[in-house]
């Protein structure tokens, strides 16, 4: 699967970057501690974006094409910011058969997203999974810890309400 990049302009901050930089000294003659760097710097920006993998690899003295490689090979690393809210549609076996497409593609239409985007405002952010273990109540989606069983699409707009 190849992660998405983020389409929100980066937001960093000078106090997120003094943080990061301040990470990177403390590691930066041991190439070892690179996906260390990386995590910390996640913790501090909820993302990876390309701008903060390059002050990593500026920094580390790595090659941006590494960081980048371990960003986008390992699950934990994000490539795009995450909303206050992150829906996550189950797209396993019991759920797909009972509808969930149908529900992410309602989702995304609602919200005006595409699976591993974020709403501009930062409010939402959508991704696709795999069994979350609750296929009795199959197709479901959860909003952060919420969990949403036998849902339709006609159901979605006023789920999604109740987090505005």
């Amino acid at each position: 699967m190849v992660k998405k990049i983020s389409n929100l302009p980066f937001t960093g901050t000078p106090e997120q970057e003094a943080q990061l930089k301040a990470i990177i000294a403390e590691c930066k003659d041991d190439k070892s501690m690179l996906m260390h760097v990386m995590q910390e710097a996640q913790n501090i920006y909820g993302y990876l974006p390309i701008e903060v993998q390059t002050m990593i690899a500026d920094g580390m003295n790595v090659p941006l094409q590494k960081v980048y490689g371990v960003a986008s090979f390992y699950a934990l690393f994000s490539l795009t910011p995450k909303g206050k809210y992150n829906v996550s549609v189950c797209l396993g076996t019991a759920c797909y058969v009972k509808g969930s497409q149908e529900i992410l593609d309602k989702i995304c239409e609602v919200l005006g997203v595409a699976p591993g985007e974020c709403t501009d405002d930062l409010k939402f952010s959508v991704e696709a999974c795999r069994c979350i273990g609750a296929c009795g109540l199959a197709p479901v989606f959860t909003i952060n810890e919420d969990v949403y069983g036998r849902v339709t699409p006609d159901e979605i707009p006023d789920i999604l309400a109740k987090y505005n």
